[in-house]
């Protein structure tokens, strides 16, 4: 063991002067793991959380809305299995993340039953690796840093054994911050997809996360409006584009608007811009008989993984689309004047819709309809200055085809896995990213089954995020499936006063029954947040599911 000198900080010292180096200002965390202490020591905050699984998913929001990677950490053991899927949540839906875990004293790290989570995590992450003597330090992070942030963004681990962390960490002095590097694609390809595009007769954009990654939003309006074409978008990358524009379709997922069904059916070119096409049951499903592909992503390994792209565009959002914008203004010139009949086949596809569902976005039936609570809370919060993200399931399904994003990264859209209890965690790590904003999660009875303890942290740390409870005591969108189950052993029934649960915490609470207290329920709790008191509404929602989805295969118009 090498003893730290003067100059040579320890492990644990050493890896909290990278994390400050890196711009972490806040560490969710669970005892016991030496960096904790360090951290702390330089002024970054540390957020003890109930479970590992919610500080992951808090430094999970933390990168998306920002240039921070985020960070976590967590004992060696349990601790670490604790947080396995939530690393494996951010592993699929493409987030950068550096997981520092302990570890087992080295010479019990291959010995059962010590855990090495450098070898289980490496099917979740983009890298993992463990720390096995204090000189390796510095550079591991360095390599997780930038394997995090560059290419396919995604969580990478750095494993920690517990006779490491006391040892001299030299090299400090030479860190440098890490960096996403960019990359353009070729003239050739940005070319023949500004050829494809302008010669389309109905084109379609699709908008993903690399959008928000690449903060390349208003390249995406420009050549929206520079085409006059109809833009969609992932759940991951809504708010990419404002769905008050006339251009606007709505977001795609297992529910959407009438229009975005209709411009995929229809569309003979679509434009994938960083999106990966990743075949889910919780996105778009593109026919591609008779339409054309380009796709534009930062990571080979999406091209032709699903879709078949006849252009593609490898490279950073941002750099190929300004590529692209100047190619199809050298072919196109100016807009050819369609941008109103776009958009007025928009408004005749959607604005039917809408009435369709208005009976339940405004019903006056008890117990609530969830689209009334949706409704109301669209309607009463300030949405240009609010960050909403949902749960799986019916709160997803439910939420997705009517809230209007008009901000980039104004919705934290998920969907490619779907394990309960992630928003509360994002709307947390949301709220300390974006202190200024209102930050709202929007979850089910089922979903605060598996991570509401940690609304207790959010009263303790001070963390005051919005939680809107849609409570109808049943896993509701299992009833019809496991129908046998439910009648013989009501299996599909669960029960709970979360708002009195809420209450106990510190929260401000209220548990809603009647279509007339839900606007006046939802100001007093946004008036709580602003005062820096999170906050639980509990709106008790019928059993029945209705979702506004479309299905390819039987649909005739």
């Amino acid at each position: 063991m090498t003893e730290p000198t003067r100059s040579e900080p320890t492990v644990a010292a050493a890896a909290a002067e990278i994390l400050r180096s890196e711009g972490v200002t806040h560490l969710p965390a669970y005892p016991l793991n030496p960096l904790i202490e360090a951290a702390a020591g330089l002024g970054i905050r540390p957020v003890i959380v109930r479970q590992e699984r919610v500080g992951v998913h808090m430094a999970d929001a933390i990168s998306r809305l920002g240039d921070t990677v985020g960070v976590t950490c967590m004992q060696s053991g349990p601790g670490v299995e604790n947080a396995f899927g939530a690393v494996a949540q951010a592993y699929a839906e493409g987030v950068p993340l550096v997981v520092i875990p302990g570890g087992a004293p080295r010479a019990e790290t291959w010995v059962p039953p010590a855990f090495n989570a450098a070898l289980n995590f490496r099917h979740v992450t983009k890298a993992t690796e463990q720390v096995t003597t204090g000189a390796g330090l510095v550079p591991a992070l360095r390599r997780a840093f930038a394997q995090a942030r560059n290419g396919r963004p995604g969580p990478v681990l750095v494993e920690i054994p517990a006779d490491v962390w006391d040892e001299a960490a030299p090299g400090l002095e030479t860190y440098t911050p890490s960096r996403r590097a960019r990359s353009a694609p070729d003239t050739g390809s940005v070319e023949a997809a500004a050829r494809a595009l302008v010669e389309a007769d109905r084109p379609l954009l699709y908008a993903g996360q690399g959008v928000h990654r690449a903060t390349a939003w208003r390249q995406l309006r420009e050549l929206a409006e520079l085409l006059e074409a109809p833009v969609t978008t992932s759940i991951e990358g809504k708010s990419a584009f404002p769905e008050t524009h006339p251009l606007a379709l709505g977001s795609g997922g297992v529910a959407m608007p009438r229009a975005v069904f209709e411009h995929v059916r229809d569309a003979d070119v679509v434009f994938g811009v960083g999106a990966s096409f990743s075949a889910t049951p919780f996105g778009i499903r593109f026919p591609t008989a008779g339409t054309s592909f380009i796709h534009n992503t930062a990571d080979p390994g999406d091209l032709d993984k699903n879709i078949p792209a006849e252009h593609a565009l490898l490279g950073d959002t941002a750099l190929a689309l300004d590529l692209l914008l100047e190619a199809v203004a050298d072919r196109l010139g100016r807009p050819r004047g369609r941008a109103e009949e776009v958009a007025a086949r928009i408004r005749a596809q959607n604005g039917p819709w809408l009435e369709k569902w208005r009976p339940l976005l405004t019903s006056t039936a008890t117990p609530l309809s969830p689209y009334r609570v949706i409704w109301d809370l669209l309607h009463t919060v300030d949405v240009e200055r609010t960050t909403i993200t949902h749960d799986a399931g019916s709160p997803r399904d439910e939420l997705t085809p009517f809230w209007r994003s008009v901000a980039p990264h104004s919705y934290l859209g998920w969907g490619k896995s779907t394990q309960l209890g992630y928003g509360l965690g994002l709307a947390m790590g949301a709220k300390l990213a974006q202190p200024e904003r209102l930050c709202i999660n929007v979850w089910g009875d089922a979903a605060i089954g598996m991570t509401g303890m940690d609304l207790e942290t959010c009263a303790r740390a001070g963390i005051p995020v919005l939680s809107i409870l849609f409570n109808n005591s049943a896993m509701a969108m299992e009833d019809r499936i496991m129908a046998t189950s439910r009648e013989r052993f009501a299996s599909t029934d669960i029960t709970g006063e979360y708002a009195e649960m809420a209450r106990a915490f510190g929260l401000h609470a209220e548990r809603v029954a009647t279509p007339a207290e839900i606007v006046p329920a939802i100001r007093k709790a946004v008036a709580a947040t602003e005062d820096g008191t999170p906050a639980l509404l509990e709106f008790v929602t019928t059993r029945e599911k209705t979702y506004s989805t479309f299905d390819y295969a039987t649909y005739q118009g």
